[in-house]
């Protein structure tokens, strides 16, 4: 006498607890990825013990004067508008593409911004520049 089983396997395929995981792995994506902050400019920050590399090129440097701005290219001063000009013609003259970037404590981030804007356009690397303890 054949034995007939009461539990029956049914051989159709429930999708619903795999799109409940493919909707969880979608949500912790976009939620973590919006905590990723990319790094949009390339800077070396050197500790205050460190010595600057000696086979940087060129050297900005950025001083107030009164409520004057006077930017300088290897000790050149120049205008802000012929900045990016100069600063290619300098750094054409070298294989190095590295910049040292002097500011004073008194200068406004917009003028730093300005210049790593500059190095970041023309592929430059920028080294800011530090007073040892």
């Amino acid at each position: 006498m054949p034995l007939k089983s009461k539990n029956k396997v049914s051989p159709n395929f429930n999708m619903s607890s795999m799109t409940d995981v493919v909707f969880l792995l979608l949500i912790f994506f976009m939620l973590t990825s919006t905590l990723v902050v990319p790094n949009a400019l390339d800077l070396i920050l050197p500790s205050s013990k460190a010595k600057t590399t000696k086979n940087q090129r060129a050297s900005i440097s950025i001083e107030k004067k009164d409520s004057l701005i006077n930017f300088y290219i290897n000790n050149e001063q120049i205008s802000k508008q012929n900045l990016e000009s100069k600063l290619k013609e300098v750094m054409s003259e070298n294989d190095e593409k590295g910049i040292i970037l002097y500011t004073d404590k008194s200068i406004a981030v917009e003028h730093v911004v300005f210049i790593l804007d500059l190095a970041y356009k023309n592929k430059y690397k920028v080294i800011l520049a530090t007073n040892p303890k």
